[in-house]
């Protein structure tokens, strides 16, 4: 199998400003590393405020004519990356492996979730609709027209390389909008890669500037304090989006923020429990549980705990750890040395005041940063795991006695992200949907990102939609004009 870094030339892990390729006006760089093994596998352009500041020359000098572009060439570009995508999937996936440590098969997924945020925002650039109509007092007509808020700027997780940026570009371009992507310093490579494809499937100079540097704080503040800037969206932490929010503030920017999750999963008596492991499995381990929408907290009705715990630690148990590109492999590296030590805290912190380790909870010997998956019972409510994302493979079960209880107990959070419930009892379940504090909630099933859907959370958890026809709302500003018709 060729080295999956050459599908990224040297030339491609520079900025992308304007309609060129280049250095950091420093000439600094910085190393990307394989999270398996620790090692460099690629050097990339370390971006200072100057950088930034000219991305954001390019986007503005592009914003105008790329509004003015007819929303059916969008969506034919938009259309043109998702073929390119899907055609280049063995390749993407192997890189977003190679830079952020999932199993290969849990990148091909994100590549095809990916794209489809391009497929579906293809489709509604050419349904941004106003409305004319009669004013009901008379005498003059309302009209409302939807335009392009300006010029953008995505800060990007890592881990979900591909797919966070394209379901925050997607809608973006759809709307006429022009973009600034500032993605993790720890997975560049993703994000430089997809700007290198829609520059290939010809969206023009400037729409696409891809800004890539590890000096985030400085250069993410100067563009905020650039009166051309006029939209912020955001994936990560709530304690970085609480501070994106009071700098956004002093231009009183258009905000989007997905922000941290703490998600309770609810398995009640009555649910069938092959249905419930198999949703439970999916929502703890999809993408080594390094997800916001990761299960953080499982609660289990108790006259099914023991049998749900038994069959639960003896899936975890059989899932197999090692490099992501390796054939076989289910559970692959976490990002970085901060992520094992912090999750080893938490099982540690939580073992100290008395729950049980039932498989796993030791880190393993040996290169690269990986934690076995872990399930831990007699957590008790004043463990560090039960209020803060573990953001990795270990799950806290406790048992629970009513809904009234699980319910005040999943919602004992500053988050509202998502939260899932598995009950055949349909009048059990739309109580659970309106007594859960969340913006998102899986009703049997462990699986609930959709680009047709709309994504976000309540509380601190977030502000704002990403997906779904909602989704290109967040980048349209409305213009309403009172027309004096008698």
């Amino acid at each position: 199998m060729s080295d999956p870094m050459d599908v990224l030339a040297p030339e491609h892990r520079r900025l992308r400003i304007g309609d060129a390729w280049r250095d950091a006006a420093s000439g600094a760089t910085f190393a990307v590393e394989d999270p398996a093994t620790g090692k460099t596998i690629a050097e990339v352009a370390d971006a200072d405020v100057v950088d930034g500041l000219a991305a954001l020359d390019a986007a503005s000098r592009a914003m105008a004519q790329w509004a003015a572009t007819p929303p059916r060439k969008r969506s034919e570009l938009l259309t043109a990356t998702y073929r390119a995508l899907i055609e280049r999937t063995e390749e993407v996936a192997r890189l977003i492996t190679l830079e952020m440590g999932k199993p290969l098969a849990e990148a091909r997924a994100e590549v095809a979730y990916g794209a489809e945020f391009f497929r579906w925002f293809a489709e509604e650039a050419v349904r941004v609709e106003g409305r004319y109509n009669t004013a009901p007092a008379g005498g003059y007509r309302v009209l409302t027209v939807p335009k392009p808020v300006g010029p953008c700027l995505f800060v990007t997780p890592w881990n979900f390389p591909l797919a966070m940026g394209a379901r925050k570009i997607a809608p973006a371009l759809a709307a006429g909008c022009t973009t600034i992507t500032k993605p993790a310093g720890q997975t560049p490579l993703t994000m430089l890669f997809l700007a290198r494809l829609m520059e290939e499937v010809g969206v023009p100079p400037g729409v696409v500037n891809v800004v890539t540097t590890k000096r985030s704080g400085t250069v993410v503040s100067a563009l905020l304090a650039d009166s051309r800037i006029r939209k912020l969206s955001f994936t990560g932490s709530t304690e970085i989006g609480r501070v994106l929010l009071r700098q956004a503030a002093d231009n009183v920017l258009r905000t989007s923020m997905e922000l941290g999750g703490n998600a309770a999963l609810i398995v009640c008596a009555d649910a069938d429990l092959d249905v419930a492991l198999d949703g439970a499995m999916v929502a703890k381990m999809r993408n080594i549980g390094e997800s916001c929408i990761a299960a953080n907290r499982i609660y289990v009705e108790e006259p099914v705990r023991e049998e749900f715990t038994a069959r639960f630690v003896e899936r975890m148990g059989a899932l197999s750890v090692g490099h992501g590109l390796d054939d076989g492999v289910d559970v692959g590296a976490l990002i970085d040395e901060a992520s094992v030590t912090s999750i080893d805290d938490l099982v540690t912190d939580a073992v100290d005041r008395g729950a049980r380790v039932l498989v796993g909870g030791a880190r393993p010997d040996g290169p690269g940063h990986f934690y076995p998956p872990t399930v831990l019972v007699d957590v008790p409510d004043d463990a560090r795991m039960l209020k803060t994302e573990i953001f990795g493979p270990v799950a806290p079960i406790i048992s629970f006695t009513s809904d009234d209880e699980v319910i005040a107990k999943a919602n004992d959070t500053e988050y509202g992200l998502v939260g899932y419930v598995f009950t055949r009892d349909l009048q059990r379940a739309l109580r659970f949907t309106e007594g859960l504090d969340t913006g998102m909630l899986g009703i049997n099933r462990g699986l609930i990102s959709d680009p047709s859907a709309p994504f976000g959370g309540v509380k601190q958890s977030g502000i704002g939609k990403e997906g779904s026809h909602e989704g290109i709302l967040e980048y349209l500003d409305l213009t309403y004009a009172a027309i004096d018709l008698p």
